[in-house]
């Protein structure tokens, strides 16, 4: 079953989404997994609510503790590389928003994050609630791994 998102599509930010993922295909994004998954994320309730009217920039933007979330190219980017097939399992290092894991999930990859900062991590896992995001998180030094899940299709390190 395609892994799905708890959410009211607001139709103010659907068009910035497909243009978004639009400009991301035009600029080299092959995989139509990431292209599909990005298509389907509100960004917008990942950033900083100040900057929810630049969510669908290709840009990064500030969330909180003075982090950002990465520049939607960069996470396909990085996400293409990964070159996983659908049920690979990834460990991510540096939770930050839950964007990237989100991405990783609605791709069907199973997801395991880890993130330093305390604050972070509890507002990522109430996003991953409220969108019904099925992912492990952990609070933690990402630089330690996450032995207890190892071995790892993948890792990915988004700190």
């Amino acid at each position: 079953m395609e892994p799905k998102l708890n959410y009211q599509n607001n139709y103010q930010f659907k068009e910035a989404r497909f243009q978004l993922v639009d400009r991301l295909r035009q600029r080299g994004i092959k995989d139509e997994r990431i292209l599909s998954a990005m298509n389907k994320i509100p960004r917008e309730l990942f950033v900083d609510p100040a900057f929810v009217s630049q969510a669908y920039e290709d840009i990064a933007l500030p969330i909180d503790c003075n982090q950002t979330i990465s520049q939607p190219y960069t996470v396909a980017f990085m996400t293409q590389a990964l070159n996983l097939k659908e049920g690979s399992k990834v460990l991510e290092i540096g939770t930050g928003s839950g964007y990237q894991a989100t991405l990783l999930y609605l791709m069907g990859m199973r997801v395991y994050t880890i993130e330093r900062i305390y604050e972070l991590y509890l507002k990522a896992n109430r996003i991953f609630q409220q969108l019904g995001v099925n992912v492990l998180t952990r609070w933690g030094d990402g630089s330690l791994g996450w032995k207890e899940y190892a071995p790892y299709d993948g890792i990915i390190v988004t700190a």
